[in-house]
């Protein structure tokens, strides 16, 4: 992408025109805009990640305190199975909503 200056560079009395001017203003403002569009995009995608972290650190949590009932009270030990399926069909439905490519 050239800057505005590499396009005016053989004709640069030109960026002193009032509309050429305004022309510059306009170009710096979206180029503002898309850096912070840039930013918005991956920071989301941070969110998103640490929001899936939390829930799968949740799940494991869980998974923990059933398996320390079962030890402690006798009760049904976990379904590990169930639970790494259930975690990776979550993290895998999630990445896809989010348009995060693992």
């Amino acid at each position: 992408m050239k800057s505005i200056r590499e396009i005016f560079k053989d004709k640069k009395y030109l960026l002193e025109e009032p509309e050429v001017e305004k022309l510059m203003e306009y170009c710096e403002e979206l180029q503002d805009e898309m850096v912070e569009l840039k930013f918005q995009k991956n920071n989301n995608k941070e969110l998103a990640m640490l929001d899936m972290i939390k829930e799968v650190i949740k799940g494991c949590d869980a998974i923990e305190k059933e398996q320390m009932e079962h030890e402690r009270y006798g009760y049904d030990a976990p379904d590990y199975i169930a639970t790494i399926a259930d975690l990776k069909r979550y993290i895998y439905s999630r990445c896809r909503d989010e348009k995060i490519w693992l």
